[in-house]
């Protein structure tokens, strides 16, 4: 009855270990959600257009425009090589600047533009409240690239 027991035992923890292994190896590493860089969604050429896709980069400066009343935002982003014209129909994140880095999400269309169906803006892990007399616009500064 011990052996049997024990083989039991040792059965199932390898089943466990099994499935464990799948999970950490193969099935979350192909459902992992990355995001494209301008360069990267270019190189994809023709099989880019109409696919779901997540894109960063830095929102060009001077590139931004936004109709409230239609709600009709319209940006540049960038790499540093290349440059995507971004189309979205909703508010921007309150955080929303130019210069600074954000992620899309949506698909290329084949005038060239990429539709956003989501904007996410870059910004710092830590919540550091303001310490007396600095603004919280100087704490914004992190999350724009220098443009010099």
């Amino acid at each position: 009855m011990k052996g049997s027991k024990k083989l039991g035992l040792l059965a199932g923890l390898i089943i466990l270990l099994g499935g464990f292994g799948y999970l950490v190896y193969g099935g979350i590493g192909n459902n992992l959600v990355y995001f494209l860089t301008p360069t990267e969604l270019e190189a994809k050429g023709a099989s880019a257009i109409g696919a779901p896709v997540r894109l960063g980069g830095q929102v060009v400066p001077g590139s931004v425009t936004w109709n409230a009343a239609a709600l009709d935002l319209r940006f540049r982003m960038t790499d540093g090589k290349n440059v995507v014209e971004v189309h979205a129909q909703k508010a921007p994140p309150q955080m929303f600047r130019e210069g600074m880095g954000v992620v899309v999400e949506g698909k290329m269309q084949k005038n060239g533009v990429f539709d956003a169906s989501s904007l996410m803006v870059k910004h710092s892990n830590e919540y550091r409240p303001p310490t007396k007399g600095h603004r919280p616009e100087e704490m914004y500064r992190s999350l724009v690239r220098d443009q010099k």
